[in-house]
C-alpha cells in the first residue's frame, strides 16, 4: 500500500510525462501497483478485503449483546460467537469490533495509567492465594442465597491455575469446606497460603492468625501468609482470577440455572477455558496453564476434611421439605412452614435438622450436587415409618431445561416407581 506522499509523487511525475516503469523505479514499487493507483482502482488507506466478511453475520448479535451489557468482556463475547459458528481468530474478532464501533463508549471505564507495579517471582509449589468474590443478584431459586452469592477462589501463584466454590456465607465453616474442595480440585497443597486480612483467618488490626483458624491451617500443614498492609497488588493472581470469574462466567450465567448446575458450569469453565491459557515454561517452550500446574510438586490433600460444622437456616415448605444444596429433606408434617437449622460436619455423610429450641427432629443422609428427595418419617423422634431415598431422573429442577432431555439409564428407568404428588424433583443437568 502506498502512502499519501507516494500517491502525490506518482501523480505529479505522471503529469510531467514519466512512464509507469520510470515512476515504479523511482518510488521502488511494482508497476502494477503504480498503474492501479494512477487508474483509480486502488486508494490510499483502503485495503482490498482478503475474502468474505465473516463478521457481518454476527454483527447484529454482537450489537444487541453489547447494548444489553456494555461492559461484557470481548473474550466472553468471543466464546459465545465461537459456539454459534464464528471460525476466525480472536484478534480478527476484536479488530472487527473496533472498526465498526460496536461497543458503546464508557468514559469512567477507561483504565488508569501510571500506577506502579512490580513482578513477583512465584516458585513452583510455593504459594496458593485465596480470596472471596461477592457475586450480586443470584437467581431467585437458589436456596439459602440472598442478594449476594459468595465465591471462594483459590489460585496457584506459579501456574495461575484456579478453582472456585460457591458458598452461601463467608463464615469459617464454609471457608474450611470450600478450601478442602478447592485443594482437591487443584491437585494438592502448597507450602504457603496467602490471604488478605480476612477476619475469619487473621485479626484485621494485627495480622495475627486467629486461634480458630490455626487448627485448620495445622490440618492442611500450611503456613498462613497475610498480605502486608497497603499492598493491594500482593495477591494479583487470585485478583485476576476473580476478575475473570466475574466477567466471563458470572456475567454470562443464565438466570434459570440452579446453584448445583452453576457449580458444575464453573468447574467446566475452569477446565476448558482458563486451564487452556497459553504460557511459557522455564525453558521458553509453549505450554498451557494445565501443563504448568501438572509440573508443580504439591503435597497430597489430607484424607479427611478439617473439623468444622456448617450451620445454615432454612424454612420448610408446605410439604414439610427442607431445601439444601440442590436436594430436599423431609420433616415431620407438623413442621411445615417452620424455620429450622441444617447442620453437618464438613465431609460428613449425615446431616441434622434442628429446631430453634435446639431439638434435633431429623438425621438424614447428605447428598451433594444431585437432586435427591430424602424421606425420613420420624428419623430420631421414634415415630415408626419407612425410610425412602429416591433419586429421580437427571433433568433440570427448573421449568426450562438447559440441555434438552437427558434420560436416565435403562436400568434406572426400569426401577423407578410412580412419583408421589408434591415430591417431584429433577436433578440439574450439566451445561452444554
Amino acid at each position: 500500500m502506498l502512502t499519501q506522499e507516494d500517491d502525490v509523487d506518482i501523480h505529479a511525475l505522471r503529469r510531467r510525462g514519466w512512464s509507469i516503469s520510470a515512476i515504479a523505479r523511482h518510488v521502488g514499487r511494482d508497476r502494477r501497483t503504480v498503474r492501479a493507483y494512477l487508474d483509480g482502482k486502488r486508494r490510499v488507506g483502503v485495503r482490498a478485503p482478503a475474502g468474505d466478511d465473516t463478521f457481518a453475520g454476527y454483527l447484529e448479535y454482537c450489537t444487541l449483546r453489547l447494548a444489553e451489557d456494555p461492559h461484557l468482556w470481548a473474550t466472553a463475547l468471543f466464546d459465545e460467537v465461537t459456539a454459534l459458528g464464528y471460525d476466525r481468530s480472536y484478534p480478527s474478532f476484536t479488530r472487527a469490533l473496533r472498526l465498526r464501533g460496536v461497543r458503546p463508549v464508557c468514559e469512567p471505564c477507561h483504565p488508569a495509567t501510571g500506577r506502579p507495579v512490580a513482578i513477583i517471582e512465584h516458585p513452583a509449589g510455593q504459594e496458593t492465594q485465596w480470596d472471596w468474590l461477592e457475586l450480586p443478584d443470584p437467581p431467585g431459586g437458589w436456596d439459602g442465597y440472598g442478594r449476594k452469592a459468595y465465591l471462594l477462589v483459590g489460585a496457584l501463584s506459579h501456574s495461575s491455575k484456579w478453582r472456585g466454590v460457591l458458598c452461601e456465607s463467608m463464615d469459617q465453616p464454609h471457608l474450611a469446606d470450600a478450601q478442602y474442595r478447592i485443594a482437591a480440585a487443584l491437585g494438592g497443597v502448597t507450602r504457603d497460603w496467602r490471604f488478605d486480612r480476612m477476619s475469619t483467618v487473621v485479626h484485621p488490626a494485627t495480622g495475627k492468625v486467629t486461634a480458630s483458624y490455626a487448627s485448620i491451617a495445622k490440618h492442611f500443614g500450611v503456613a498462613v501468609r497475610p498480605c502486608p498492609p497497603r499492598r493491594g497488588n500482593r495477591k494479583g493472581v487470585v485478583e485476576k482470577a476473580n476478575h475473570t470469574a466475574a466477567q466471563r462466567w458470572w456475567r454470562t450465567l443464565p438466570d434459570d440455572v440452579t446453584a448445583a448446575a452453576a457449580q458444575v458450569s464453573l468447574d467446566w469453565f475452569c477446565e476448558r477455558v482458563t486451564d487452556q491459557r497459553r504460557r511459557l515454561d522455564a525453558g521458553g517452550d509453549r505450554c498451557t496453564v494445565a501443563d504448568l500446574a501438572a509440573a508443580e510438586r504439591l503435597r497430597p490433600v489430607p484424607k479427611t476434611p478439617p473439623i468444622a460444622v456448617v450451620t445454615v437456616a432454612r424454612q420448610a415448605t408446605a410439604q414439610a421439605l427442607v431445601h439444601y444444596r440442590g436436594n430436599r429433606y423431609s420433616l415431620p408434617p407438623e413442621l411445615a412452614g417452620a424455620t429450622v437449622s441444617v447442620t453437618h460436619r464438613v465431609g460428613a455423610t449425615k446431616l441434622a435438622i434442628v429446631t430453634p429450641s435446639g431439638v434435633t427432629v431429623a438425621v438424614q443422609s447428605r447428598r451433594d450436587t444431585r437432586c435427591v428427595v430424602t424421606m425420613g418419617l420420624g428419623s430420631v423422634a421414634g415415630i415408626p415409618g419407612p425410610r425412602l431415598l429416591r433419586t429421580l431422573s437427571s433433568r433440570s429442577c427448573r421449568d426450562r431445561n438447559r440441555c434438552g432431555d437427558r434420560r436416565a439409564p435403562r436400568g434406572v428407568r426400569a426401577r423407578r416407581r410412580p412419583q408421589r404428588s408434591g415430591l417431584h424433583c429433577r436433578s440439574p443437568s450439566r451445561p452444554s
